[in-house]
C-alpha cells in the first residue's frame, strides 16, 4: 500500500495519516508535489490517494497528477479521502471517473468535514471551539471507517449518481471560473516583507522572490498554504482581507 496526498493547510495529510496509520504502519505516506511520488506508483497496487475538495471539485494539481501518470493507475486499486469545508458532492466521484478510463478500479471513498482553511472569506469562519468539535468527530469517524475497511468494507462516499448531480449542479457548474486550471487569483500586497515563506511552501512554484517580495506567476492551486504562512497576511487568493488563517495544529492537543 501506498498513501498519495495533495494537502493545503495540513486538514488532508493529517486524516490520511490517521487512517493508514490504522492499516499499515510501514506504508509510504508521500505529497503529490515529492518527486518520489510517481516512481512510488508505479510499484504499488493499492494506493490511498487524498486531496481537499474545491468547489465540489478536485485540485488542478491532483488532476494533472492523475492524467501526467496516466500509464501507472491500470490495475491498481484506489480508494479516495476528501476532505471539504461543507460540502463536496462528488469530491471523490470526479478523481473516481479520471481514474476509471486510466484502468484503475475504485474501492471507495470517504467524506471528512474539517475547520475551513479559506483564510480570507468571512462567511466561512468558524468559532475554535467549534473547529476543535469537528477534529474530533473526523477522528472518530477515521476510527470507525479503519475497523470497516479492516473487514473489507469500504465507505462509497461521493460515487453514486446522486452525489455526481448533487456535486455537479450544487457547485462545479455555478464556480466554474474558479477552478478551471491554476488560478491567476492569488494576490500580494504592500505588506509583504519578503520573508521567502510562501515561495518554500507553494507546492506549483508558483511564487518566488523579486527585489525583495513575492511575485506570482499565475499557476496558484488554491491550496492557501502562502496564505496562512505569511506572517504579514499580505497574501489573498479569493478575497481581499486574512481574516483567521487557521492551521490543522490549531485543533489538536499540545504535546
Amino acid at each position: 500500500m501506498i498513501a498519495l496526498y495533495f494537502s493545503g493547510t495540513g486538514n488532508t495529510r493529517y486524516c490520511l495519516r490517521k487512517l493508514v496509520r490504522r492499516l499499515d504502519p510501514s506504508a509510504p505516506i508521500v505529497p503529490l508535489e515529492d518527486l518520489a511520488a510517481a516512481a512510488l506508483l508505479k510499484k504499488e497496487k493499492t494506493v490511498f490517494l487524498a486531496y481537499p475538495t474545491q468547489f465540489s471539485n478536485i485540485p488542478y494539481f491532483v488532476r494533472d497528477f492523475i492524467l501526467r501518470n496516466g500509464g501507472s493507475w491500470a490495475g491498481k486499486s484506489v480508494f479516495l479521502l476528501n476532505t471539504m469545508g461543507a460540502f463536496s458532492g462528488d469530491g471523490t466521484g470526479v478523481a473516481a471517473r479520471l481514474l476509471k478510463k486510466r484502468g484503475a478500479r475504485i474501492l471507495g471513498g470517504l467524506f471528512l468535514k474539517m475547520p475551513d482553511s479559506v483564510a480570507d472569506v468571512k462567511a466561512l469562519k468558524k468559532s475554535h471551539e467549534r473547529n476543535e468539535a469537528i477534529v474530533r468527530a473526523a477522528e472518530k469517524e477515521i476510527e470507525a471507517t479503519a475497523l470497516s475497511i479492516k473487514e473489507g468494507r469500504y465507505p462509497q462516499q461521493g460515487l453514486g449518481l446522486w452525489a455526481h448531480m448533487a456535486g455537479l449542479f450544487g457547485q462545479r457548474l455555478w464556480f466554474l471560473g474558479r477552478t478551471r486550471g491554476y488560478s491567476d487569483r492569488l494576490k500580494v500586497s504592500s505588506a509583504c516583507e519578503g520573508c521567502g515563506l510562501c515561495v518554500e511552501s507553494c507546492p506549483t512554484h508558483n511564487l518566488s522572490l523579486v527585489a525583495g517580495k513575492a511575485v506570482p506567476s499565475g499557476r496558484c492551486a488554491m491550496c492557501y498554504r502562502c496564505v496562512v504562512h505569511c506572517p504579514q497576511r499580505a497574501i489573498t487568493i479569493l478575497g481581499k482581507e486574512v481574516i483567521d488563517p487557521i492551521k490543522i495544529e490549531d485543533f489538536l492537543p499540545k504535546e
